[in-house]
């Protein structure tokens, strides 16, 4: 008659070192992305003190959870049915908890690339909104959003010729650029990478060929209006064309 009681002490035991585990990996993960820096490949800077947050959270729930494991261990069985209710975690709960840390272990940590853009890359974008603190940016220091945002502030794109411009992004191309064409491109993400947008500024280059989709560069140049997927644009008439590391930070922050 006892053997049901035996089954269940024995599955919430079990159910409580899981969750503990769980809890304990999840804070070792989110002190391993702060550690390395890695939180950056997943939200904007300006909110890295959540991650810092969750990592305390989950640490301390864990050990939380592992001093009542512990303790209920240590209690006689006859006091079982006294503290099975502070187990009442299902295992389909435990599995809901576990998806992330596996994600978050097994795949590397890497910031978007070319792959993940789908469809094109338009050059209004929602994020290149006009901003004022733009215009005060020396345009030797502008990257791709600020120059969008110069881009969708001006009555003719004219006025932005021969204006110099030294940008480092990803290549990008599509099949029906011109052969000497080519975008460099960055990603902008407002809070994390869910709501990420890819964003580029057209580019002009004899060797674009030798260029492959994805290769970081820095591209140094001046501005002129020219014909761009059928459309008179500003484009970066490149004179210098070098490789470059993928920057620490590769993301752009509206």
């Amino acid at each position: 008659m006892q053997l049901p009681h035996v089954h269940n002490h024995a599955q919430a035991k079990a159910q409580g070192w899981i969750k503990t585990a769980l809890l304990l990996g999840l804070g070792g993960y989110f002190s391993w992305i702060i550690v390395t820096g890695n939180f950056a490949n997943y939200i904007n800077l300006r909110f890295a003190w959540l991650s810092y947050v969750a990592a305390a959270i989950f640490l301390l729930l864990g050990v939380w959870s592992l001093y009542g494991v512990l303790r209920d261990t240590g209690h006689d069985h006859h006091h079982d049915h006294d503290h099975e209710h502070e187990h009442g975690v299902s295992w389909g709960m435990l599995a809901i908890i576990a998806v992330p840390l596996v994600i978050g272990t097994l795949i590397p940590s890497q910031p978007l690339g070319v792959e993940a853009i789908s469809g094109s890359i338009a050059i209004t974008n929602a994020a290149a909104v006009a901003n004022v603190t733009t215009f005060t940016i020396d345009p030797l220091e502008r990257n791709v959003l600020d120059w969008l945002r110069v881009f969708n502030s001006v009555n003719d794109y004219a006025e932005i010729n021969g204006e110099p411009a030294d940008l480092i992004g990803f290549v990008y191309r599509e099949a029906t650029f011109a052969d000497d064409q080519f975008m460099v491109a960055r990603y902008s993400i407002s809070c994390c990478v869910a709501d990420a947008s890819a964003m580029g500024i057209p580019v002009t280059w004899p060797d674009t060929a030798a260029l492959e989709p994805g290769q970081w560069v820095r591209v140094q140049g001046t501005f002129q209006v020219a014909s761009f997927r059928d459309d008179e644009l500003p484009i970066l008439q490149a004179q210098t064309v070098e490789l470059v590391q993928q920057p620490e930070h590769p993301y752009l922050y509206p």
